[in-house]
């Protein structure tokens, strides 16, 4: 049997493979991007990164209806988005088996918030799994299967983004015959109106309750007994930690967390002195037992958010008077000089924003590589809340501040992915019930690409591999009916900065459309720039641009002055652009040339 050393996103991509499956959609979102990029290495199946993630819940949808696996996956914050969809399907029985996958991210390492699928998953009535490596994320994608075959139910595997990312041994096998089953319309079973809707209820509560019943005997739910003091109830990346810690502490280690297998729980609790519940984030599996009954600790003892590393537990099970000694409590990082994101070197992004921070105008922000936008040297965007909520919010804000007597202008930014996944909506709406006069200025950040998360294409462009298709900004928004459009250059500084600054100061709404392509994934590189430290004046004007090759440099006998790092540079121009007295140059536009190395 061949195995590999693969991260956990690969592994249900295989294992997905190995189950059969044969159609699977997602929207690009850290920690899961990996995954249907993993699954787009199988020819078998179709794959999509769909338009937003409830467009791709419904695709995986149709798929299971029209009966074969179905598979779709996206970030925590994505289920959000597909929750209505996703709550109505969970009523209908199941032909191709389904499963959604939800990559949660526990110290909001790249995301906006830290919610915790599990109560979603909950409150949608899907079991739930939660693989600990690589080899369980496989398995548990395969039996997910079974079950959602075996209970009529669409079934949630969890993962984190570490658990995501890490890779560890695991056993490959051959797929197994897909089964295709035809779709035969049954109205009570796929039309989800009143009256159908009462039995589907009874029908989905009887389906979990038999679950429930059936977990105990789960091989993925297991009993690993050491002594009778303490038992501790743990699930996914937390059991390798706390076996990390000791090896001496007996453990239920779940593999489906919900339904619980409460009856076997409760027996359990009655052999042991005390219960201890160890998992990330919210109190799950605590409240669950609490609800039932059934007495436990957990969250007086380990934190409420961020991730439970091997010293976060050993220190949890110290205060809790389960150790008496500690090996990794002691062995905290190494305090580093804290490193902000900052965008790439010919970013498109760039000019755009050291405009609107000369600009001074209230700019509401978005979801996107933009983002950065709010933080340090730019600090431009001042809200930063969901994908697509800069549309509403700036109306919300114009007509606030227009009651308040305050008519200072407003701009918003919106990235091209954005606007196709949550934008269109909100573009529709902004129009609606304005006078005409209320002064906001909107631009659509055209980068041809998903670029945070990788370089997907969008609904607006293909990939550099053909994929996608080309939907034009300017064609959708006049359709919409708005009439002052313009589209720039970002990187003719000083015409864009013209024209922006402008479109601020007329009353109405305005859209600017930026037109340069994502530097990083279409590779864009021209002759690199330098600096003559003879003509700098160190104003730092090309400094504020915060470029990754711009830096202030001691020249001998010249003094502090800036300088790039030709190896860095990919020949923007912005820095050029920006300087007041011409001392940064092309390389080989002149005859010398030059370099301030």
């Amino acid at each position: 049997m061949e195995k590999r050393v693969i991260t956990g996103n690969q592994a249900i991509a295989r294992g997905f493979y190995e189950a059969g499956g044969r159609v699977a959609a997602s929207y690009p979102g850290s920690p899961t991007v990996e995954l249907l990029e993993a699954i787009k290495d199988y020819p078998e199946i179709y794959a999509e990164f769909s338009t937003n993630e409830k467009v791709a819940l419904e695709v995986a949808i149709g798929a299971s209806m029209g009966g074969v696996r179905s598979l779709c996956s996206m970030k925590h914050v994505g289920v959000n988005i597909a929750m209505d969809p996703l709550m109505t399907f969970t009523q209908t029985p199941i032909s191709g088996g389904f499963v959604l996958v939800t990559g949660d991210d526990p110290g909001m390492s790249s995301s906006q918030n830290e919610q915790d699928n599990r109560i979603l998953g909950k409150f949608a009535n899907m079991p739930i799994l939660d693989p600990s490596d690589a080899q369980e994320a496989k398995d548990m994608t395969k039996l997910a299967f079974d079950l959602s075959e075996q209970y009529l139910r669409p079934v949630m595997l969890r993962i984190t983004s570490r658990l995501c990312h890490s890779r560890s041994i695991v056993r490959l096998e051959e797929p197994t015959e897909p089964i295709y089953k035809p779709f035969v319309p049954d109205t009570a079973s796929y039309c989800m109106l009143p009256p159908y809707t009462y039995e589907a209820q009874h029908r989905m509560k009887d389906k979990m309750a038999e679950l429930a019943q059936a977990a105990a005997d789960l091989d993925i739910n297991r009993l690993e007994h050491r002594s009778d003091e303490v038992l501790i109830i743990t699930s996914g990346l937390m059991y390798h930690n706390l076996r990390s810690v000791s090896d001496e502490i007996s453990v239920y280690k779940l593999g489906l967390v919900y339904p619980l297998p409460i009856d076997y729980i409760k027996q359990l609790a009655e052999k042991y002195q005390r219960i201890i519940v160890l998992e990330e984030m919210m109190p799950f599996i605590e409240d669950e037992l609490k609800i039932h009954g059934i007495a436990c600790e957990g969250k007086n003892l380990f934190s409420f958010t961020g991730e439970l590393n091997i010293e976060d537990i050993e220190l949890g099970l110290l205060e809790g008077g389960v150790l008496t000694e500690a090996k990794y409590a002691q062995l905290r990082p190494i305090e580093t000089t804290p490193r902000a994101p900052l965008f790439c070197a010919g970013c498109p992004h760039r000019p755009v924003f050291d405009i609107l921070k000369k600009t001074k105008a209230i700019t509401i922000g978005d979801i996107g590589c933009y983002s950065m936008g709010l933080l340090y040297p730019f600090e431009v965007l001042k809200t930063n809340i969901s994908m697509g909520a800069s549309l509403g919010m700036v109306k919300g804000m114009r007509k606030a501040m227009d009651m308040n007597g305050d008519h200072q202008p407003l701009v918003a930014v919106i990235g091209d992915g954005t606007f196709f996944h949550s934008g269109l909506s909100g573009f529709a709406n902004l129009q609606y019930q304005m006078s005409g006069e209320e002064n906001i200025t909107y631009l659509v950040l055209d980068n041809s690409t998903t670029a945070m998360t990788g370089g997907q294409p969008t609904s607006g462009s293909k990939s550099m591999d053909g994929a996608g298709q080309s939907i034009l900004l300017d064609d959708v928004l006049k359709s919409m009916g708005f009439t002052d459009i313009q589209r720039i250059d970002q990187f003719k500084y000083k015409q864009a900065a013209q024209i922006i600054g402008d479109a601020i100061k007329r009353p109405g709404i305005k859209i600017i459309i930026t037109s340069r392509p994502c530097a990083l994934h279409f590779k864009i590189r021209e002759p690199h720039f330098y600096v003559d430290p003879k003509i700098c004046i160190a104003c730092r004007s090309c400094i504020r641009t915060n470029c990754p090759p711009l830096r202030m440099k001691e020249y001998e006998g010249i003094g502090l002055k800036s300088s790039i790092d030709p190896a860095q540079c990919v020949g923007c121009s912005i820095c050029a652009q920006v300087c007041p007295v011409n001392a940064i140059k092309r390389f080989g536009d002149e005859a010398k040339g030059g370099s301030d190395d």
